[in-house]
């Protein structure tokens, strides 16, 4: 048991030292740093590049491309632990990845009819 106290106080103490540092940096920085706004400076910008004003509102298909690219990371990011277990998951594991894949392919199909793969 008194390992363990020791192992985590070593932590808290770790832990406390990165917050104080953190926290004087930022304060310092706030304090000291020149304040000299320009209007080019205060631009909303993308990657760099000021981006003109916004005329009206972004379409909806933007959202729904952003959707459909996060839900394909997920459907990725899901393959690698299966794909390295595989061999100790046997039949058992390639159904139920069968079955996943099945659920993703109706999706895909859904989305697919409603054109939510067609840029325009």
């Amino acid at each position: 048991m008194r390992q363990t106290v020791e192992a985590y106080g070593a932590l808290a103490i770790y832990l406390a030292v990165v917050l104080a540092i953190t926290l004087t940096i930022s304060v310092l920085a706030g304090r000291i740093g020149r304040r000299r706004p320009d209007p080019v400076k205060i631009e909303p910008y993308e990657s760099g590049y000021p981006t003109p004003p916004l005329m009206g509102r972004f379409p909806v298909k933007f959202y729904v491309v952003a959707m459909l690219f996060v839900i394909f990371d997920v459907e990725t990011v899901a393959f690698y632990p299966w794909a390295v277990q595989v061999r100790e998951l046997g039949a058992y594991g390639l159904a139920v990845m069968g079955l996943f894949l099945a659920i993703l392919a109706i999706g895909d199909a859904y989305v697919w009819k409603k054109g939510g793969f067609e840029w325009k």
